[in-house]
């Protein structure tokens, strides 16, 4: 009579460990899988690029009359030339070095 139930009883034991096996080896898979989505995603993600700073024309100098007159092209610098941000540079200096 025990016998009878052992059968059973032994092939459901048998199947919840398969499923359990099965179960966490596609957890793993599933991890793998999005761990390398995630490392490709920070090696292709957009933030990592450094904006690499340019020169750009902004205005132009002008001198008359002894009195030095900045001709802009662009508003934002006004408000950096007002405030002092400017460096200068003299191009003669540099070609002959």
């Amino acid at each position: 009579m025990s016998l009878d139930l052992l059968i059973p009883f032994g092939i459901l034991l048998i199947l919840v460990i398969y499923l359990i096996y099965t179960r966490t080896k596609f957890e793993k898979n599933i991890v793998a899988l999005y761990e390398d989505k995630f490392d490709n995603w920070k090696k292709n993600s957009f933030v990592n690029i450094e904006k690499k700073s340019h020169k750009e024309l902004v205005g132009l100098i002008f001198r008359k009359d002894d009195k030095i007159n900045i001709e802009l092209l662009d508003e934002n610098a006004q408000y950096l030339i007002r405030k002092g941000k400017f460096e200068i540079k003299n191009i003669r200096d540099e070609k002959d070095e």
